[in-house]
């Protein structure tokens, strides 16, 4: 598969003043295979949604570069940006609830991108794409108020997707809803992602959810990739202690199973990001903590004989 987007030390601070930044994402390097998800998880406040907002040009860069196609991305997006990105990059919101202007029809919200671009009858094309994510054409004439949870998120996707984008960032488009609509949801964007050739950086709390849809996974914590790989492989077979603990931590679907395991819980709280420690983030609560770790930053680094990168002293190029 050909590459569509080259992420090169990406870095995006916020700054409180006196000197303080926040480090929401931090020298960041990766790539998005064209036609491949990508699922990348984390706690919250690990920088996720932030790193989804900053390759969309919602949230400007500090440092480093998104390319998309070879083609380097502006740090700051001017308006012209936007438009002319619209039609290949776009975004689907964690909140149904907020991201759904209330004064605006269905029909107006999902039709916006269409006519800022102009593009020809705009009702037929709405009409279409309630359709195709489950929902009627005579719901194009209401208001967001009147839909429940999992139908404002299908109204998010519709919007997104009119748009006909090489490359959609999911921003936890599932954590608002209830479980039953989750699978609903997922499924939906697995159909019109085969169908429509897209390419997804799905970004979640549920790794069980996040390892179905994804082709790889990406461990993110406290603005770093701790590591990443095959979704599968990083699902069974975790190499990072922060993977593992996340993993042992995820409930299980089946709630006999579930009573019967044994709980680990992640112990203490993620770190400030105003205030990163030095050497490994993650080594104040890691259980297999060395002294090295508390003084050198591990480099994101492949694994001898694994298709795998991880940032961890444990392991060795």
């Amino acid at each position: 598969m050909s590459e569509l987007i080259r992420i090169q030390n990406l870095s995006c601070f916020f700054d409180l003043g006196g000197g303080q930044r926040v480090h929401a994402v931090d020298n960041i390097s990766l790539t998005i295979a064209e036609g491949e998800t990508l699922g990348l998880v984390g706690e919250s406040g690990s920088g996720k949604s932030t790193l989804g907002k900053t390759l969309m040009g919602l949230t400007d860069k500090t440092a480093g570069s998104v390319s998309y196609r070879g083609q380097v991305l502006p740090a700051h997006y001017s308006s012209g940006d936007f438009r002319r990105m619209a039609p290949l990059m776009q975004m689907i919101f964690q909140d149904p609830y907020s991201s759904l202007n209330p004064r605006m029809t269905v029909g107006e919200i999902i039709a916006e991108g269409l006519r800022l671009k102009n593009k020809g009858n705009t009702k037929e094309r709405v009409s279409q794409w309630l359709e195709k994510v489950g929902l009627s054409p005579s719901h194009a004439s209401r208001y967001p108020h009147e839909f429940s949870g999992g139908q404002r998120q299908r109204i998010g996707i519709a919007r997104a997707l009119i748009m006909e984008p090489e490359f959609v960032v999911c921003d936890e488009p599932i954590s608002a809803l209830d479980v039953s609509v989750q699978a609903q949801v997922v499924n939906l964007l697995n159909e019109l992602r085969q169908s429509m050739g897209l390419t997804l950086l799905f970004i979640a709390h549920d790794l069980s959810m996040v390892r179905y849809i994804s082709d790889r996974m990406a461990v993110m914590y406290l603005g770093s990739i701790v590591e990443l790989g095959n979704a599968h492989d990083v699902y069974f077979e975790p190499r990072h202690p922060y993977t593992q603990v996340l993993i042992a931590s995820n409930p299980e679907p089946d709630p006999v199973s579930e009573r019967q395991r044994l709980s680990t819980p992640i112990q203490g709280e993620i770190p400030s990001p105003v205030n990163v420690p030095a050497g490994c983030r993650f080594a104040g609560r890691c259980p297999k903590v060395m002294p090295v770790c508390r003084d050198k930053t591990p480099e994101l680094i492949p694994l001898v004989n694994e298709d795998r990168l991880v940032a961890c002293h444990l392991y060795s190029s």
